[in-house]
């Protein structure tokens, strides 16, 4: 089944804006929080370089940037667990992400559906 890039955001206006547009950190990346689509979970923290971001709009896979390993990754290409995008948001600074997609498997690299798995502290 192909699946594809959706342009309808939930939020309250569509706008239309470059990677240049963006305020990028001190290494030139833009941090991206992936939420879950259907259940709101957020799954994870990681950032773009303008080629990823690239990427990610072209295919409608989630594409980052690999600090560690200083290279593009797209999400799921080595364990199967993509991320399809289903909507893209920038927060009112324009210095952060919010990507909403359709998880496949685990987000997390140790197995876990999110990397957010270990509470520090936990409040009833």
């Amino acid at each position: 089944m192909e699946r594809k890039l959706f342009s309808q955001i939930r939020n309250e206006e569509t706008v239309s804006l470059d990677f240049d547009d963006f305020k990028l950190n001190s290494d030139g990346m833009i941090p991206v929080i992936t939420q879950d689509d259907e259940t709101g979970q957020v799954l994870m923290l990681a950032y773009m370089t303008k080629e990823a971001y690239r990427k990610t709009l072209e295919t409608g896979k989630m594409t980052y940037y690999s600090r560690s390993r200083q290279e593009l990754w797209c999400k799921g290409d080595t364990s199967g667990h993509y991320q399809y995008v289903r909507s893209l948001s920038i927060d009112c600074d324009l210095d952060t992400i919010l990507a909403r997609v359709e998880q496949v498997g685990a987000a997390c690299h140790t197995g876990h559906y999110s990397c957010f798995y270990r509470d520090l502290i936990r409040k009833e």
